[in-house]
Formats: structure tokens, C-alpha cells, sequence
């Protein structure tokens, strides 16, 4: 028996062997269409190739592409669990032709696999064709010698392909296997098609065109090819069963969980343990690429996969959380094929883990209230629409999750009444929002979430994406198109944009339709919508076009390393200062980062030296940067340091880096950071490159600020501080290991050579003493007045003491002249302060020299004035003071 991951090796293998280039699976989440809410599909990451818009070295392809249908356009979630082969997750096995070969080339290769290599029975397959494609009836008859009663016809879309409501498409030929006349079911096209007997195993699309939103068609540049197996089906097949469950990939989880919860496999719970199985693989994949659970978006249908196989655990009579004890058994099966399965299997489990923890906390009571809403109502009566409402709004049960158990019950829900209790919950959220004081024109954006819903954000795995656009919004108001040079908002359905938030700034970048090209300067949000602040630069940009974004990556990403570093740099505050520590704000931009932090006094020289040198410990140490989803409750039970000003809703972001004991495997007993957050980081702590701190200054009251670089910008600093210092040292004539010995030296002399060149100033300005020019009596009074030269102001008190002691009872005036100004001293001896002041001495000399007020002692006061030209004036206005 050839098991699943050996089909897939062959199939990958031949197509490899025939010149196709072997390209990994792309993620579940597309990053090039828009329209799609996970990758349904494997022709998803080749849609530009097909329209034209991007190139690559190869014109042939073969991928086995991972696929999720739960939500969108494609939703098989109801069916899983009850049917042989509806699944909420898939392997897509597929070749592609970009141009290269077209329906001659396809239709033998494919049937070539199937009956040579794969030893299928080709009496067994009969195929399908659009109705009018004559060229493909003539091709299967000719290669595989198919009779007309096996080729049918079919003119519905059934075969006519495409992966949304826009891009390319084509007609198609389906090939199908008769699985026997035991099982009831009849041909495609006959009434009885719905049956099991006959199963499409292979789906060729010969992409011919593109489709685009107004409904027209056009031909593609080139003519391609798009084909899609499902692994699953092609593995029942060759293993003898028509049930995808009954393929020793899927056995083997069913089998792990009948393990795990001590039941039979085939039992009374064989479709809880189906359930369970295919759920598995959908939500570890998902989490694996990067999504998350939340309340809206892919992260709210990731979360409901989740919640629906918990309650199917809870059916099975599990005690404990089941989920997370499966991840192994799947990691075994899948992880060789798909290496970040095992990659993420710590996260994987460790979420797994807290969310079917934090749901068995509400599931039995509200399967309580469920089966209590039910006793009140008449037999088989649909559950009231407000009483699902409640069940969703208040226990986190999404509708189909109610449905699902109404089922088993022979019940449905009045689902017009669930739509209108939400309606009515969102007038009530509308209502407390407007009235929160956002700013009056922002309350278009509630309308924006209201009508389109809440942004995506793409941003924490991607630097480029598609969307489409929900909104263009000019002063305030909605309008349809922008033209060059002007400026607009821009909402969208998804972006990779990051909002400006916990201190990290908006990213910029560019965004692209088919008529425009504008450029993002900000990017913010409001009402759960992301804002982008644009100018359209070519062109003109349009609502509801679909778009390429583009975030300047090299900004990002060293936002990103700045970001990270704050992580660092809190903790090992924390570790050099003390637990009191704690953020009081933060900027993380791209050319620096600033940390804002409690604590009462200046961080030392030797602290910031340790506080430098241990975040660089953590940087070398370049360990994963681990996210995970929790309610703050939980998060803070482990530790983990709430950002600042952050207002937390009932599930927050965790990041964890560094491992205290260096040995490379973090979890919450030895992570050095373990802080709440919603911004973008490194992927390893080594992407932050390194750490310079600039230094700490006061911010505020108990509260200190330090400013640090990190990456490029730490090492020009440090490059910078390398040049000046060797011009240090070369003007200095000496070693750069000696300039600060030199420099202290020549500190030394200088405040030598300064006191001696002080001394000789005074001895200069006191030659003439009590006797000199000028000393005189004044109405009975001695008085010294000199205008001095080569003496600055702070040395005339020390000169007015002199003279005061040399003339023993009077008055001192001098006036230095400064080159330009002059600096005025007055002083009186201590037996004349009770008649007169220095101060009025002063006063009236300050004010002949262009100088206002002066102020001191009545013993000694100091002033100022314009220029010493009047010295002469402002020596006979101090005379008329003394003479009273």
C-alpha cells in the first residue's frame, strides 16, 4: 500500500523529472489575492504568473500546496466530521504551465500518472469538459482512448474555473474514478451525482482568461495550465476505500485520538474523533503560518475550528484538554513534508493548550443555557435568534458551533434573529464609541468597520501583501476615486501596514493598483480599521480596487530591532535597578529608540556599562522571538510585563526573548522577557544587531528616559566615536589608549595656568591700592573708584573685598571692561552698612553704562551694563550717592 506522504513524493517526483521546477507550498494565508481568506487552492501563489504581472526562472511548476476551506467563498466547515471527504484543511497536489505547454501536453501527463505510474485502473475513469471545448473530447480520445460515453459534457461552472470573483480562469476537465456498483451514486451530470460511486480525483484548468469585477473577460498574455488533486482523494483510492478518513494519514490521528480519550475509533464517536482529526491538522497549519486566535478575522475562524473539535473532545467524555497532546502524532505524519509544522510545535501545543483550557471554563455552562433554551420551547422549534446571540456575545460560541450541536439534536437556529441581536449590539458599540471623545470626523471609520469590517492585519509574517480597497476618505468624508496629488486615507481589507501603537510608530511604503500608484506616510487606526496617510503620486487610485502594498522594509525593519531592544533593555533595567522598575512610555522609530522608566535618581556610568552589556549578551545570544495568544490573566500570571497606557481587551499578544540559562530552549520558568504586545519584532534576537545606550536623563518627576541606537545606526555612533577619538589622539601626539590620561593632564595645567593668570590680574587691578588714582573722600566718606582692563566679572569681589580691607572704612566702585561690556562691583566696609548700601552705589553707576538694576548686599552687589565708555558718569553717580 503506497501511504500519503509516498504519493506525494511521486507525484512530485514525476512532474520533477518532466521539467517542472519542485516549489514549496506558499502559506495559508495568501499574500497576493485579496479576495481569499486562506489559500484554497494551489494556484493561489501563481496568479500574477498567470495574468502576466510577475516573472520567475522557471514556465513549469508542480507543488503540493496546503489548503484551507473554512470561511469565504470556499467554507466546507459544516460538512466535516459527517461526510467521507469534506475537510477543513487539504493537500492540493498540482502542475503548472506558465505559457510553456497547454491541453496536448496536460491531459497526457496527467493521464500518464495516473494509470502508468499509479497503476490505476483506466477502465475506472471517465472525465468531464466544458461543453464547447471540442478540443480537449479530441485529446482524451486520442491519448487515452476514451469512448464518447466516457467524456461528458458539462455546461454549468462546475467546469469552468476560477479561484475567486476575479483573476484568471478558464474552462476545465475533470477526471473522475468509479469506485463500483456497490456504492450508490451515478455519473457527474445525472441526477444521482451527489453519490459516492463516482469521485473527481483530478481537476486540469486550461487558463485561458481573466476575469475581472464589472464581469468581462479578457485572454490571458499566455495561454497556462492549473491542475489540483486532492491528496486525500487519490490516497483512498489507491488504498482501497472511498473514505478520505480511512487513509493511514488520517487513521493515525483518529487512532491518537481514540488513545487519548481510552474510546473506540469506529464507534459511537467515530465522528467526533473525524472532527477531531481533520481539525488538527487545520489549526496547527494555520497557527504554523502565522495565524493566531482572535475575535475577528482568519484568527476568529481559526478559533471557531478550534472551539468546534474541543466540544467534540468534550462529546468523547475528555476530562482535560485534548488538542494540544495530539500535536505530536500530526508532527510525525506531516513534519518531514512540511518542516515549520515541527518548527512551531512548542507554540502550537502551548495555544492549543490555553485555548481549549480557557473554553472548557464556559463550554458546560453554556450547553446549560442551550439545553435550558431549548426545554422552554415547543418540540423541534428553532433556537430564538437572540438566545444564540447571547451564546455567542457572552461565551464566545460562534453560531455555527451552536448549529452544530443543534444538529445532533434534530434543531436549527432562527439565524435572521441572530443577525438582528448582532445588528443591535453593533448600534450599541457604535453609540459608546462616538461618545468616547475620538475626534468628530474619525467616526466615519466606524462606519468603514461597520460596512467592511475591521482591518487584517498581515504585518507580524509579511512585508508585502495584497488588498482591497474599503474606503477612500477625504476632510472627513467618503469619495470614490483620488487623483494625482492629493492626499487621502485609505482603508483595506488586510494590510501589512502596522498601525501606529505601544509606541512603535506607522509604517510607510507604497501602495498599487492598475490605475495608480500613492505613496503611505502614516499609517494609524481608529475603530479597528487601519488608516493609511497617502498622497497618490501616479495616476489615480479608485474604491474597491484590489491593491499591492508595499512597506519600506528597510524602515520596518529597524523599527522592528528597536522595538525588540526595548523588550531587552526593560528587563535588564529591571535586573540593574530593581523590580521597581516598570514602562512609562516608549518611542520606537527608525533611526533611535526611547524608553521611559521609574525610578528616582540618575542611572550611574557603571550601571548603563551593565546595563549595555547585558542586552547585547541576549542580542549574541540570538534566540527565537516566540509569540503567543492568552488573556492578560493568564499572561501576568506567568510574568509577563504590561506595556504602558495599553488598554488590553480579553486576549492579548505575549513575547518572549532570550533564555536566562543559555541553553537555547525558552519557556516561561527561564525567558529573560516576557512582555504583552501588539507591535512587530526580530524573528531571532540577533536580528537586532547591537546595542548602544546613549544615555539617561530626567523625563519627569520619578521618572528617568534613556535614548539607545541598535543595528546600522549603533555602529556608525560607534564608528563616529572611533574618528573623534583618534583626532584626539592625533592632535594630542599621543596613543588613543592614552588620550584620557592626556587629556586629564592637560586639564590639570590649564586650571594651574588659570589660577596663575587670575592671580597677576588681581595683582595687577590692586597695584595702586587705597593710594592710587581715584581714592578719594567723599563727603567725609573714602572711596575707591577704578576702571580696570584684563579682569573679568566673577573677579571683582574678591577685588572689592581688597580694597574694602586696604582704605579699613569707605566705599569700593570698579568697573571691568570686558571688551565691549562692562561688569560693575560695589562694596561698603561693615561700619558704614548702617548708612549706606552697595546696592544704591551700584544702581546709579549701572545706569550710566547702559545696564539696568543689579542687586545684592548693602556690604556687596554686582551688575552689568552695555559698554564702559561712561566709566567717568558712572563713577560721579556713585559720588552723588555718598554725598546723600
Amino acid at each position: 500500500m503506497q501511504t500519503l506522504n509516498e504519493i506525494r513524493s511521486t507525484f512530485l517526483n514525476y512532474f520533477g523529472d518532466n521539467g517542472h521546477a519542485v516549489v514549496p507550498s506558499s502559506p495559508l494565508v495568501p499574500r497576493n489575492d485579496p479576495t481569499l481568506m486562506f489559500t484554497a487552492a494551489g494556484m493561489v501563489q501563481f496568479k500574477n504568473l498567470f495574468t502576466g504581472v510577475e516573472t520567475r526562472n522557471y514556465s513549469r511548476a508542480t507543488t503540493a500546496q496546503k489548503c484551507v476551506r473554512a470561511g469565504g467563498k470556499h467554507n466546507d466547515l459544516d460538512n466535516v466530521g459527517y461526510t467521507a471527504r469534506h475537510h477543513t484543511f487539504f493537500e492540493m497536489l498540482g502542475n503548472f504551465s506558465f505559457g510553456d505547454y497547454f491541453k496536448e501536453d496536460a491531459i497526457p501527463l496527467a493521464w500518464d500518472l495516473l494509470t502508468k505510474v499509479f497503476g490505476i485502473d483506466a477502465s475506472r475513469l471517465l472525465v468531464t469538459v466544458y461543453h464547447t471545448d471540442d478540443e480537449a473530447v479530441e485529446i482524451w480520445k486520442k491519448h487515452a482512448g476514451l469512448s464518447d460515453d466516457r467524456i461528458i459534457r458539462i455546461a454549468t461552472d462546475d467546469n469552468f474555473w476560477s479561484a475567486g470573483p476575479t483573476g484568471p480562469c478558464g474552462p476545465c476537465t475533470e477526471i473522475f474514478y468509479d469506485h463500483g456498483e456497490h456504492i450508490w451514486g451515478g455519473p457527474p451530470g445525472s441526477p444521482d451525482e451527489d453519490g459516492d460511486r463516482f469521485v473527481e480525483i483530478w481537476n486540469l484548468v486550461f487558463m485561458q482568461y481573466e476575469q475581472f469585477e464589472d464581469g468581462t473577460r479578457r485572454d490571458l498574455p499566455n495561454k497556462s495550465i492549473d491542475t489540483g488533486m486532492g491528496i486525500e482523494r487519490v490516497a483512498a483510492l489507491l488504498q482501497g476505500t472511498n473514505d478520505n478518513y480511512a487513509t493511514d494519514l488520517m487513521r493515525s490521528l483518529i487512532e491518537a485520538s481514540a488513545h487519548a480519550t481510552n474510546s473506540d475509533p469506529d464507534g459511537a464517536g467515530k465522528t467526533h474523533h473525524r472532527v477531531i482529526a481533520d481539525h488538527l491538522r487545520s489549526t496547527s497549519f494555520l497557527m504554523a503560518d502565522g495565524v493566531m486566535p482572535s475575535n475577528d478575522g482568519r484568527g476568529y475562524v481559526l478559533r471557531r475550528i478550534m472551539r468546534r473539535a474541543m466540544r467534540h473532545a468534550h462529546l468523547l467524555g475528555a476530562k482535560d484538554p485534548l488538542m494540544h497532546r495530539l500535536v505530536p502524532a500530526l508532527v510525525g505524519q506531516m513534519g518531514q513534508a512540511y518542516p515549520e509544522l515541527g518548527q512551531a510545535q512548542s507554540m502550537i501545543e502551548q495555544t492549543l493548550l490555553q485555548e481549549e483550557t480557557r473554553f472548557r471554563q464556559t463550554l458546560d455552562r453554556g450547553l446549560k443555557l442551550l439545553d435550558d433554551a431549548l426545554v422552554a420551547l415547543p418540540e423541534g422549534a428553532d433556537l430564538p435568534g437572540d438566545a444564540a446571540f447571547k451564546l455567542y456575545d457572552t461565551f464566545g460560541f460562534p453560531l455555527d458551533l451552536t448549529q452544530d450541536a443543534l444538529r445532533e439534536k434534530g434543531r436549527a437556529v432562527d439565524t435572521d434573529g441572530f443577525d438582528v441581536a448582532m445588528a443591535e449590539q453593533k448600534a450599541k458599540a457604535r453609540a459608546a464609541w462616538s461618545g468616547s471623545g475620538e475626534a468628530a470626523d474619525a467616526a466615519i471609520w466606524f462606519d468603514v468597520a461597520d460596512k467592511s469590517g475591521v482591518t487584517e492585519f498581515l504585518g507580524y509574517d509579511t512585508e508585502t501583501a495584497e488588498g482591497k480597497i474599503t474606503a477612500l476618505v477625504q476632510d472627513g468624508k467618503a469619495v470614490e476615486v483620488v487623483q494625482m496629488g492629493q492626499q487621502v486615507q485609505i482603508a483595506l481589507n488586510q494590510t501589512p501596514f502596522y498601525a501606529e501603537s505601544g509606541g512603535q510608530i506607522g509604517d510607510t511604503g507604497t501602495i498599487r493598483t492598475d490605475t495608480g500608484v500613492a505613496r503611505i506616510t502614516d499609517t494609524r487606526k481608529a475603530a479597528g480599521v487601519f488608516i493609511h496617510f497617502a498622497e497618490v503620486e501616479k495616476g489615480s487610485i479608485s474604491n474597491e480596487q484590489s491593491s499591492v502594498l508595499e512597506v519600506d522594509i528597510a524602515r520596518r525593519s529597524a523599527i522592528r530591532a528597536n522595538h525588540s531592544a526595548t523588550h531587552l533593555l526593560h528587563e535588564a533595567l529591571r535586573h540593574a535597578l530593581g523590580d521597581h522598575v516598570a514602562q512609562r512610555g516608549s518611542l520606537n522609530a527608525a533611526d533611535r529608540l526611547r524608553f521611559d522608566f521609574s525610578h528616582n535618581e540618575a542611572v550611574s556610568a557603571d550601571q548603563i556599562v551593565a546595563i549595555e552589556r547585558e542586552v547585547n549578551s541576549y542580542i549574541r545570544q540570538n534566540t527565537s522571538v516566540e509569540t503567543r495568544i492568552m488573556t492578560p490573566d493568564d499572561a501576568r500570571a506567568l510574568g509577563a510585563q504590561a506595556l504602558f497606557g495599553e488598554k488590553y481587551g480579553d486576549e492579548v499578544r505575549v513575547v518572549s526573548m532570550g533564555v536566562q540559562d543559555g541553553s537555547g530552549k525558552g519557556s516561561d520558568g527561564n525567558t529573560y522577557s516576557l512582555e504583552l504586545c501588539g507591535g512587530t519584532h526580530v524573528r531571532q534576537t540577533g536580528d537586532i544587531g547591537a546595542f548602544v545606550l546613549l544615555g539617561d536623563s530626567a523625563s519627569s518627576a520619578g521618572v528617568r528616559r534613556i535614548e539607545a541606537l541598535t543595528g546600522a545606526d549603533a555602529i556608525n555612533y560607534l564608528r563616529k566615536q572611533d574618528q573623534t577619538l583618534a583626532l584626539a589622539a592625533q592632535e594630542l601626539k599621543a596613543p588613543a589608549a592614552d588620550v584620557p590620561a592626556r587629556i586629564s593632564a592637560l586639564m590639570d595645567e590649564r586650571r594651574s595656568l588659570a589660577n596663575e593668570v587670575a592671580q597677576l590680574r588681581r595683582e595687577l587691578a590692586m597695584s595702586g591700592g587705597a593710594s592710587a588714582p581715584g581714592a578719594q573722600t567723599v563727603n567725609g566718606v573714602a572711596f575707591h573708584a577704578q576702571v580696570l582692563q584684563g579682569v573679568t566679572g566673577k573677579d571683582l569681589p574678591a577685588l572689592v573685598d581688597e580694597h574694602k580691607s586696604r582704605i579699613g572704612s569707605g566705599a569700593v566702585l570698579l568697573i571691568a571692561d570686558t571688551g565691549g561690556k562692562a561688569a560693575v562691583a560695589a562694596g561698603v566696609t561693615d561700619d558704614l552698612k548702617g548708612t549706606l548700601s552697595a546696592v544704591d552705589i551700584l544702581r546709579a553707576a549701572v545706569a550710566e553704562l547702559g545696564g539696568k538694576g543689579g542687586g545684592g548686599r548693602p556690604d556687596m552687589a554686582q551688575g552689568g551694563g552695555a559698554s564702559a565708555d561712561n566709566a567717568q558718569a558712572a563713577i560721579e553717580a556713585a559720588k552723588i550717592v555718598l554725598k546723600g
